[in-house]
C-alpha cells in the first residue's frame, strides 16, 4: 500500500507541472509562425485583423531577410506592372505579383518601384514596411532551434537558441525552401554553390565556365556573367522548361534566358542536359574537367573512350552549381518530424488539401512551403499565388477553431450571372492560383444561392466541413489553360493557337473561365485531386485582351447554360414585354415576377420617351 501511494505521488509529481506548462506557460499563443518572410507575414496579416492571439519568430533582425541575399544578383522575376488602364484595385492584383494582402493601399509594390521587375533590396524594403505599419507581431532575432509536442495537452513546444520555451494550439511553419540542393557527385567539392559564387564579373574574365542547373538560378547567373566569359554551357538534368511553353512561372523566364539565343544562333554558348548521377568532375592542372561513366562504370572523357566530338572534351576554368533550394527539416524532433513528398517533389514536406502536415495534426505550412500541392502548376510558390492560399489556409482556421464560415454572399439566383461575370474579370486569386482555387456556386431553396469564394479545389467533397456553408447543387467556377497547350517543347505560338468562335470554346488554349456543374454536391474527387465529370460544362471562350465581356461571345453562351441548369429565362424585359408575356403566357420569366409584377421594371421605349418630354429633357 505504501509503494502504491509513493507512486501515486511521483506521478503527481510529473504530471502537475506538466499540465501547469501548457495551461499557464507565460509565452503560450494560440497560433506560432516560424518566419518572417512575405509568407508569414500574410498569415500574420490575417491573425492581427481577426484578433487572433498569435506571435511570429522570426532568425534575423528584420523581415524577408532571404531577399538580402537571394536572388543573388538581385533582379526578382515577378511582374510589378503599375498601369493596366483600369481603377480597379482586385483586377490590378492579378498584374502586381510582388504585394501582399492588405486594407493599407499604401502597401503595394507599385508605389515602390517603377521597373517591371524590381530589384531584391526594394521588396525587403517593403516586406518590413508591411510589418511595421500593420503592427505586426514578430519576435526578431528568435530562431527556432527545436519544434516538438507536450505529452499532456498535444500543444507544440517550441525552444529558441538561448533555451527559451514557447507553447501553441497550432504551429504555422513558413520558412520557405532555403537549403541548397548539392547533388551527390565525385568531385562537387570543386564547383562553387549559388550562395557563395563571386558576383563581380571581372572574376570570370575571359574564363571558361560551365553551371549546372536548368531553372532560374543557373540561367540568372549565365545572363549576369555572359558578357566576360569565353563561354558559358548550362547543364540541366532535363530538357529546358520555359515558362511560356508550361505556363508555370517558375520555370525558365524569358528576362534570364539570353544565353538561349545564343546556343540557338551558335555563338558559343549553349545549353545541354545530362543525368548527374553519371557525373564526375576531375581537377587536372587547375582546369575542371567533366567525365562520364560508360555502361561499365569507366570515365570516358579521362580515358580517351569518349568519341573526339564529346561535348564537354573541353575544361573549365570555374563550374557553378545552382541546383535550386529544399525545405530544412532539422528543426523538427522526431515526435513532429512531417513527412517528406514521394519523387521530385522531396523538397517539400508532405501536406494535405486543407495545407496541414499529412502526419502531424495542427502543423500547418505556409508560403512557398506549401507549393507542393500545385508544383509545376500554379503560381503557389510566389507572392502572387501564396498571398492567396495563406487566406486560404486562414479561412481554413478560422472555422476550425473560431466558427466563422467561408467568405460567400447570399445572392438570388438571378444574379449569379452577375456575380461570375465580375468574378471572372476582376478577382486575382482564381486568376493567379488557376485550378487550384476556384469560386463556387450552391444552388438553395427560396431561388437564393450562395457564392463562395476562392475555395481550395482539392477540398471540394469536403465543402461543407471546410467552410460551414451547406451543399446543393453546385457550380465550380474554374480558370484553365487548355489540356494539351501546357508542356515543355510545346509550341505555344501555333498559328491557330486561339480562336474566337464562341461554338468553340471548348478548345481554348489560352487561361479562360472553365464552368463545371453537379446536379448534386460532389463526394469523390479524382485520385489526382481533379474535378469529377460534370453533368454539365461550359467554356467561356478565350480572349486575347482577357475581358469576358463581349454581349454576344461570353456573355449570352454563360446565361444559357446558366437557363439550361435552371430551367428558366433569365433575360432582362421591358414593362411592356412584361406585360405582354403575362397576358399570352402561364409563367412569367424570373425577372417579371421580380419587377414588374411588383411594380418596379424597367419602361418601355414610349415610357422612356413620356417622361423625358414630361421633365422637359428633350427641349
Amino acid at each position: 500500500m505504501a509503494s502504491k501511494c509513493w507512486l501515486f505521488g511521483v506521478l503527481l509529481f510529473f504530471i502537475r507541472p506538466f499540465t501547469s506548462f501548457s495551461e499557464k506557460f507565460e509565452n503560450h499563443h494560440e497560433y506560432c509562425v516560424v518566419g518572417a518572410g512575405p509568407g508569414g507575414l500574410q498569415v500574420a496579416y490575417f491573425l492581427e485583423r481577426s484578433s487572433r492571439h498569435y506571435i511570429v519568430f522570426e532568425r534575423n533582425s528584420e523581415a524577408g531577410s532571404f531577399y538580402k541575399f537571394y536572388p543573388r544578383h538581385r533582379g526578382l522575376i515577378s511582374i510589378n506592372k503599375r498601369h493596366t488602364g483600369k481603377t480597379n484595385k482586385e483586377f490590378n492584383l492579378r498584374h502586381d505579383w510582388n504585394s501582399l494582402l492588405s486594407d493599407d493601399e499604401t502597401l503595394r509594390m507599385t508605389r515602390y518601384s517603377n521597373r517591371l521587375y524590381p530589384k531584391a533590396g526594394i521588396l525587403v524594403k517593403y516586406l518590413n514596411d508591411f510589418a511595421n505599419k500593420l503592427k505586426l507581431k514578430i519576435s526578431y532575432n528568435t530562431e527556432i532551434k527545436s519544434i516538438s509536442k507536450q505529452l499532456v495537452n498535444n500543444s507544440f513546444l517550441l525552444e529558441d537558441q538561448h533555451g527559451n520555451w514557447y507553447t501553441c494550439n497550432d504551429l504555422i511553419v513558413s520558412t520557405g525552401i532555403p537549403i541548397e540542393n548539392v547533388p551527390d557527385i565525385k568531385g562537387i567539392e570543386h564547383t562553387e554553390s549559388y550562395g557563395t559564387m563571386s558576383l563581380n564579373r571581372d572574376d570570370y574574365e575571359g574564363q571558361t565556365v560551365l553551371i549546372l542547373g536548368g531553372g532560374n538560378a543557373a540561367f540568372e547567373t549565365a545572363d549576369n556573367i555572359m558578357e566576360s566569359t569565353n563561354l558559358v554551357h548550362v547543364m540541366g538534368r532535363s530538357r529546358v522548361r520555359l515558362a511560356w511553353s508550361t505556363h508555370y512561372v517558375g520555370d525558365v523566364r524569358a528576362v534570364n534566358n539570353r544565353i538561349l539565343d545564343n546556343y540557338q544562333l551558335k555563338s558559343q554558348d549553349g545549353f545541354l542536359e545530362k543525368a548527374f548521377s553519371q557525373v564526375s568532375i576531375v581537377k587536372h592542372e587547375g582546369k575542371l574537367y567533366v567525365d562520364f561513366y560508360d555502361s561499365e562504370g569507366r570515365i570516358l572523357n579521362k580515358t580517351g573512350v569518349a568519341p573526339d566530338n564529346y561535348s564537354l572534351r573541353d575544361p573549365y576554368d570555374k563550374i557553378l552549381r545552382c541546383l535550386g533550394f529544399k525545405f530544412d527539416f532539422s528543426i523538427f524532433n522526431g515526435t513532429v518530424m512531417p513527412e517528406k513528398c514521394p519523387g521530385k517533389r522531396s523538397k517539400y514536406p508532405l501536406i494535405t488539401p486543407d495545407f496541414q502536415s499529412h502526419n502531424v495534426p495542427r502543423l500547418w505550412f505556409a508560403g512557398a512551403t506549401a507549393h507542393s500541392l500545385d508544383w509545376k502548376k500554379s503560381a503557389g510558390g510566389f507572392i502572387h499565388g501564396y498571398r492567396y492560399t495563406a487566406r486560404s489556409l486562414h479561412r481554413v482556421l478560422e472555422w476550425k477553431n473560431h466558427g466563422i464560415k467561408w467568405k460567400h454572399h447570399v445572392i438570388p439566383q438571378n444574379q449569379i450571372l452577375n456575380y461570375i461575370t465580375k468574378r471572372v474579370n476582376e478577382a486575382s486569386g482564381i486568376y493567379q492560383m488557376f485550378s487550384i482555387l476556384v469560386d463556387i456556386v450552391v444552388y438553395v431553396n427560396d431561388g437564393q444561392a450562395i457564392y463562395i469564394e476562392e475555395f481550395p479545389s482539392k477540398l471540394l467533397d469536403q465543402l461543407e466541413s471546410y467552410s460551414g456553408l451547406p451543399s446543393g447543387p453546385t457550380i465550380v467556377v474554374n480558370m484553365e489553360y487548355g489540356k494539351t497547350f501546357s508542356g515543355a517543347g510545346r509550341d505555344t505560338f501555333h498559328e491557330d493557337r486561339a480562336t474566337l468562335d464562341p461554338s468553340r470554346a471548348h478548345i481554348s488554349n489560352f487561361l479562360h473561365p472553365v464552368l463545371y456543374f453537379y446536379r448534386q454536391p460532389v463526394k469523390v474527387l479524382e485520385r489526382d485531386y481533379s474535378l469529377p465529370k460534370p453533368d454539365r460544362m461550359h467554356h467561356i471562350v478565350e480572349d486575347f485582351l482577357t475581358k469576358w465581356t463581349g454581349p454576344f461571345s461570353h456573355l449570352v453562351p454563360l446565361r444559357r447554360f446558366l437557363e439550361q441548369i435552371q430551367g428558366e429565362d433569365l433575360r432582362n424585359f421591358f414593362s411592356q414585354s412584361c406585360f405582354k408575356l403575362a397576358m399570352t403566357n402561364a409563367n412569367l420569366p424570373r425577372r417579371c415576377k421580380e419587377y414588374f409584377m411588383q411594380g418596379s421594371s424597367l419602361p418601355g421605349e414610349s415610357s422612356i420617351l413620356e417622361i423625358a418630354q414630361s421633365q422637359n429633357l428633350l427641349a
